[in-house]
C-alpha cells in the first residue's frame, strides 16, 4: 500500500490558496482515477484507489498546516506503511510556478508542513514538489502562500494538474521518470521540428495561357498562316 499526502490548509477560505496546491493535486487524482469519496479519518480526509494495480490512499490532513504530522503519522503508523512508500504533494518556493520535481528524503527547507511530517515520521519520505514562484522577499512569503492563485496562473495551473493525473500511474509504480515525462507533455508540450518558413506553402503558379505556353512564330509563319 502507498500513502500520497496533500498539504494544505483545511477550509473554503484556503482552498485557493498557493499553500493548498497539494490539495488540488490530490482532487485532482482522486477525480481522474475514480478513487472512491473522502471521508473523515487520521485527523484529515481520505480516499483509496487503484493506479496501476498498487492500492494507494490519499490523505489530506485537516490539522493546518503547521501539525500536518500529526495526521500524516496517525495513517502512516494505522497501515503500516514505510517511508520509503509514502509521497507528499506540496508547495515549493524555490521553484518557477509550473515546474514539478521529485525528491527522495532531504531536508524540510523551511516548509512547515514538511518540518512537522520530518517531527513525527523523520526525512525519508517522497516528496512532489509543485513550483508557485516566489514573491522576491522573505517577508513577503506568508502573505504570498496564503493568497489564491491569480487569474494569470489559471492556465498553467490547469496544464500542472492534467499532468499530475495522467502520470499517476506512474508514480504509484515507482517510475519517477515516466510521471514527470506525463507532466511535461502538459506544461512543456514539444514543439513542431519544422519551421514555420519550412511548413509554408509556397505560392501557386499561374497557369500558363496558351500564348504564353506556344513557341513563337517567325515572320514568314505568320505570312503562310494568312493563306491556310
Amino acid at each position: 500500500m502507498k500513502l500520497f499526502v496533500g498539504l494544505g490548509n483545511p477550509g473554503a477560505k484556503y482552498a485557493h490558496n498557493r499553500h493548498n496546491i497539494g490539495f488540488m493535486a490530490l482532487d485532482r487524482l482522486a477525480e481522474d482515477h475514480q478513487f472512491s469519496p473522502w471521508r473523515s479519518k487520521f485527523q484529515g480526509q481520505i480516499c483509496g484507489g487503484i493506479l496501476g494495480g498498487h492500492k494507494v490512499l490519499l490523505l489530506k490532513p485537516a490539522t493546518f498546516m503547521n501539525l500536518s504530522g500529526q495526521s500524516v503519522g496517525e495513517a502512516a503508523r494505522f497501515h503500516k506503511i514505510p517511508l520509503d512508500q509514502i509521497t507528499v504533494f506540496h508547495d515549493e518556493l524555490d521553484l518557477a510556478p509550473g515546474k514539478l520535481r521529485l525528491k527522495q528524503g532531504g531536508g524540510h527547507a523551511g516548509h512547515n508542513g514538511l518540518r512537522s511530517i520530518h517531527a513525527h515520521l523523520g526525512a525519508d519520505y517522497g516528496r512532489v514538489r509543485l513550483g508557485i514562484g516566489h514573491p522576491g522577499h522573505k517577508d513577503a512569503v506568508a502573505g504570498f502562500v496564503l493568497r489564491d492563485f491569480a487569474k494569470a496562473d489559471q492556465d498553467w495551473l490547469a496544464a500542472l494538474l492534467t499532468g499530475i493525473g495522467n502520470g499517476a500511474v506512474h508514480l504509484a509504480a515507482g517510475d519517477g521518470a515516466k510521471f514527470m515525462n506525463a507532466v511535461a507533455l502538459q506544461t512543456a508540450p514539444p514543439r513542431s521540428s519544422k519551421s514555420p518558413k519550412a511548413t509554408a506553402q509556397k505560392p501557386a503558379q499561374k497557369p500558363a495561357t496558351p500564348a504564353e505556353d506556344a513557341p513563337a512564330r517567325s515572320p514568314l509563319q505568320k505570312l503562310l498562316e494568312k493563306f491556310k
